[in-house]
Formats: structure tokens, C-alpha cells, sequence
């Protein structure tokens, strides 16, 4: 029940030997973690582009560990294992290999995730010759590097086409999930909303348990959700989410959307609710902004009154001055803050572009904002020299030279075409595979002799 983005943690504490064994925990440094385990786990003399390869997948595995709690809500004091068997290598005291640490110095808050997912992706590995498994061979990401594929190649011949890499993660202490006290009857805001998000969602698979509706507030139907929780997983039945149930929700939620597997269904930015909280203003943090921000984001590619803002979950002077530009576009009274009306009316806009023009298909962007259906469309329009304020712009010029019907929206007629005259670019979120030739590409275009 991950209720926070992925954040990298400065400490990790790593168990020497397999989960139930009497083994010492340590704690290091994350980035002396990967270090250690990257020095441990592949050979020094490898290609760069194998070894990057190598560094963000420990990386990943290792937040998902963390992200998931996955030991922790399992009643263990550590985050991470050094079994192989479980997890990564990780020897105690050992040193490391100076050109993996530099790399890791680049690379350690940097991790893999399916496009549309929040979590970091569970990417697992093994050495490819000895054992094998549905994850990165490590032998075999070698080769590859031989044979000239870069990193990003060899991370989506293992793990599918469909990630992405998130860039300078933030980076916080640990903390645990659970909110520090007990959520019951009369319990009010974000918490009770996530709880209410996983019940359902478990709901799914246990029948037993009602669903319920997301509204941030603990009333009756949300204590009956609870109690038959509790029920089915043979816990006290209080209605009552203490830290015991806390725990269980978590883990029962993580093993439905199987978070802490390489075929994890994933959480999605919309899994964690977008009804309104409470007034959103200057100083204000956390998802809420990150939900206001990205529904700002969407809504400014389509309407030119609205400021394009990156999506940081700080509400600073950008995001300020969107919501500003937002409710003057309206006709509210222009505060500058969050209230009720302007959110209501932001999502009611940001949903009806979600429906309509990307089916339902908008993915949560990366921090740095550069990985959403609506960046992608502006990158791919604007390589063909398509360039204007905001997308809608940029697309009804595109619509309008290639003949099809200006309607300023991202139609399957209009991506169709914009791929047919972009094929053999790879337009990732990190690195292009062939440079753009100049020109747009259509039928009859040839290659000069």
C-alpha cells in the first residue's frame, strides 16, 4: 500500500544470509550498497554499456525492496537480504572496483519502472551461464554490449520495451508507511484514502470484502471494509487499522498487484485516488501536489491559457501561477490556491482529455515530467519541426500539412501518421537510436545515392 513516490533512501539495512536466518544486520549508505553489490555481482573489465546496464537493474531491485517494505511489513528489521537465493551479493567490508563506483556515483538515483507505473521496477537477474531466469542475464547483457547494443538496449532486451528510466530520484531518509497511528471511525484525509484505494482493490480478489468509496473519511462502510478484512486474514476484528492491520493491507495489496515481481500489474498514479483533500497552496508538498501539478501539466498541452509546469510535488510560485491562469480561464475568483471548485473543475477537464484523446492511456510522468503520453507526442512533433506553444497547437499544424481532419487532438488517424513518418527513431525517454535526417520522411522519400 506504497503511498509515497519512490524516494532513494540514504541508508539500507542489509541482512547477511537468507531472511529467517540468525545473521548480523548492517547498515551502509544506499549508494555504497549498489557499490558493494555491483562489485560483487559483475566483472570490472565489462563493456560500460553492459555494466550501466547491470548498476541500474541492482538499483531497481533494491528500491523495490524498499518502496514495497517488502521484509519490513513482513516483521523483519532489515530491507534487503544478501542471499542470492532472495536478493543481491553483498559481502561485508569488501572494495570496490574503481570504475563501478564511478559509475554508481552517476547512476544510484537513477532506477527502471514500466511507463505508467509508480513503482521501481523488481528487476531481476542472474549470472546466465550457471543459472538462468525471466530477467537480465548478466553474461549475456556482456554480448550484447560486445555487439554494440547500448544500455538502454540491453535493459529492453530483457525487461520489454515498455520502460523507462526515471533520472535523479529524491533522496530522503527512511521512513516507515505506516501513518503513526491508529485510523478508525471519524478519521478524515489522504491515509483513509489510501486505505479505502487498497481495500478495493483486494476486493477483487476476496469477494468478501465491500467495496467501498474513496472519499477520505473513515464512516461506517469503511469499518465494515475493515472488520471484513480482518476476517478473511484471520486478524482481531476491531474495525480498526492499526500498525498489525496497516501491515497486512500493505502486504496483501502488494501481493494482488504483485509490486515486488518482474510481471508486477503496477500501481498507477490513479491507484492512489484523486478526490479532493483539502485547499492546496504556496509551501504545500506531497502527492496531492503531485496530482494538482500533473492534471495541470495535461490540461496546459490543450489549453493555451495555462502554463506548462513540471511535476516536482513542491506548490511553489509555477504551480502558483497555473492554478492562477487555470481559474482566470474558468472565470473563478483568481487565488491562486486549490480549493474544492478549482480542482473539481481542473478534473473534470483533465478526465474528459484523458477519455477522449488518450483512451485512458495517460501514464504518471517521470519527476523530471519528460515521459507522459503528452511529452512523447510534443517530442515526436516537434523532431518533425512541428513547434508551437502547446501540443494542440503543434498538432493541428501537423493535421493540417498531411491532409487529415484539424482537430487539434491526438486521433488514432493522427498517430499513425506521425509514426509513419518517424519510423526507424527511437523515441525513448532517455536516448534516440537513429539521429533524425532533417526532413520529414512520406511516401516516396529515398535515400540520396
Amino acid at each position: 500500500m506504497a503511498q509515497l513516490l519512490p524516494y532513494i533512501p540514504s541508508y539500507i539495512t542489509v541482512h547477511l544470509g537468507a531472511p529467517s536466518s540468525a545473521a548480523e544486520n548492517v547498515t551502509v549508505s544506499f549508494q555504497d550498497y549498489v557499490k558493494n553489490v555491483a562489485s560483487s555481482e559483475v566483472y570490472p573489465t565489462w563493456d560500460e554499456d553492459a555494466l550501466r546496464a547491470n548498476i541500474l537493474a541492482i538499483t531497481s531491485f533494491a528500491l523495490n525492496r524498499v518502496y514495497t517494505e517488502f521484509y519490513r511489513i513482513r516483521g523483519y528489521p532489515f530491507d534487503i537480504t544478501s542471499s542470492t537465493a532472495y536478493d543481491q551479493q553483498f559481502y561485508k567490508g569488501r572494495s570496490y572496483f574503481s570504475n563501478i563506483s564511478r559509475l554508481v556515483d552517476s547512476l544510484f538515483d537513477d532506477y527502471i519502472r514500466r511507463i505508467g507505473f509508480i513503482e521501481p521496477l523488481a528487476a531481476k537477474f542472474c549470472n546466465g551461464t550457471t543459472v538462468s531466469c525471466e530477467g537480465l542475464s548478466q553474461w549475456g547483457s556482456q554480448n550484447l554490449a560486445v555487439q554494440g547494443y547500448s544500455w538502454l538496449q540491453i535493459l529492453r532486451t530483457y525487461y520489454g520495451r515498455n520502460i523507462e528510466i526515471v533520472t535523479n530520484a529524491p533522496q530522503a531518509d527512511y521512513r516507515e508507511s505506516y501513518p503513526g497511528s491508529a485510523q478508525r471511525v471519524g478519521c478524515r484525509g489522504r491515509t483513509v484514502a489510501l486505505i479505502q484505494t487498497a481495500l478495493n482493490r483486494i476486493s477483487q480478489n476476496f469477494p468478501a470484502i465491500p467495496k467501498v468509496s474513496v472519499d477520505g473519511i473513515f464512516g461506517p462502510a469503511t469499518e465494515s471494509a475493515v472488520r471484513a478484512f480482518q476476517q478473511v486474514f484471520g486478524l482481531d476484528i476491531d474495525g480498526i487499522v492499526g500498525r498489525q492491520t496497516w501491515y497486512a493491507i500493505e502486504r496483501v495489496y502488494g501481493g494482488v498487484l504483485r509490486l515486488s515481481e518482474l510481471r508486477s500489474q503496477g500501481l498507477r498514479y490513479e491507484d492512489l485516488g484523486w478526490e479532493f483533500p483539502e485547499p492546496l497552496r504556496i509551501g504545500d508538498r506531497g502527492i496531492r501536489v503531485s496530482q494538482l501539478q500533473y492534471m495541470l501539466a495535461v490540461v496546459g498541452q490543450f489549453v493555451q491559457e495555462v502554463p506548462s509546469i513540471s511535476v516536482d510535488g513542491v506548490f511553489g510560485p509555477n504551480t502558483r501561477d497555473a492554478v492562477s491562469a487555470f481559474q482566470r480561464y474558468k472565470g473563478f475568483p483568481v487565488t491562486g490556491e486549490a480549493d474544492d471548485r478549482t480542482w473539481d473543475a481542473l478534473y473534470d477537464l483533465y478526465s474528459g482529455i484523458d477519455e477522449r484523446v488518450f483512451e485512458n492511456r495517460a501514464s504518471f510522468p517521470q519527476l523530471n515530467a519528460s515521459a507522459t503520453t503528452v511529452a512523447n507526442a510534443g517530442q515526436r512533433l516537434q523532431a518533425l519541426g512541428y513547434s508551437a506553444s502547446n501540443l494542440q497547437q503543434a498538432v493541428r499544424a501537423f493535421q493540417r500539412a498531411n491532409g487529415l481532419s484539424v482537430t487539434g487532438r491526438l486521433t488514432d488517424a493522427t498517430a499513425r501518421a506521425i509514426t509513419q513518418q518517424l519510423q526507424g527513431i527511437d523515441y525513448s525517454t532517455s536516448t534516440r537510436m537513429t539521429q533524425y535526417p532533417g526532413s520529414p520522411l512520406s511516401v516516396g522519400s529515398r535515400d540520396a545515392r
